[in-house]
């Protein structure tokens, strides 16, 4: 028997698309298991996801643009629980990595496909300089900012054999 269109609540535009987001990046989570990211094309993708084309060019531009919307979804959620001006640096330190702890086969994901340079700009969002900063605190958060992402790229590339922990007070021994 066919509803009647009163007694469906169709979902919004917002939840649909949320939804296509979230079938676009699951899928891609999938597929580089198998290969690397230049080996997926969109029609796999959006074949594998089970959305079409415009819907995958609605959202994104290019395959990349999938990891670093999921990076950034999951670097807001964090942020939201560790204010900067509220923990140390240590703790912010911990924190971050302990993140990345928490999301290993993820970011192992990666790591493996060589798609770690996409944390680049998350790590300048969290702590890299901004036009408006004075000229010597712009130059000092660029060097943490980009000393920070090194030291994450060379954990990862060990296979993160240091707890959160450790290469979080190895970070702040070097007067970082």
């Amino acid at each position: 028997m066919r509803q009647k269109s009163k007694n469906v609540s169709p979902m919004s535009n917002e939840g649909r698309n949320a939804y296509v987001i979230e079938q676009i990046t699951d899928a891609l989570l999938t597929l580089l298991q198998d290969k690397p990211l230049e080996d997926i094309s969109i029609s796999e993708l959006c074949e594998s996801a089970g959305v079409g084309r415009a819907s995958f060019y609605r959202n994104f531009h290019q395959k990349e643009d999938i990891l670093k919307a999921y990076l950034n979804l999951m670097f807001q959620e964090w942020a939201g629980d560790h204010k900067k001006g509220e923990q140390s640096l240590h703790q912010l330190l911990y924190a971050l990595f302990a993140h990345f702890e928490a999301h290993r086969e993820f970011y192992e994901l990666l790591q493996k496909r060589k798609l770690i340079y996409l944390l680049k700009d998350v790590i300048l969002g969290i702590c890299g300089p901004s036009p408006d900063h004075a000229m010597m605190e712009a130059y000092a958060r660029a060097y943490v900012a980009y000393t920070l992402y090194g030291w994450i790229e060379v954990w990862f590339q060990r296979g993160m054999r240091e707890s959160a922990e450790e290469i979080a007070g190895l970070f702040q021994n070097q007067g970082l």
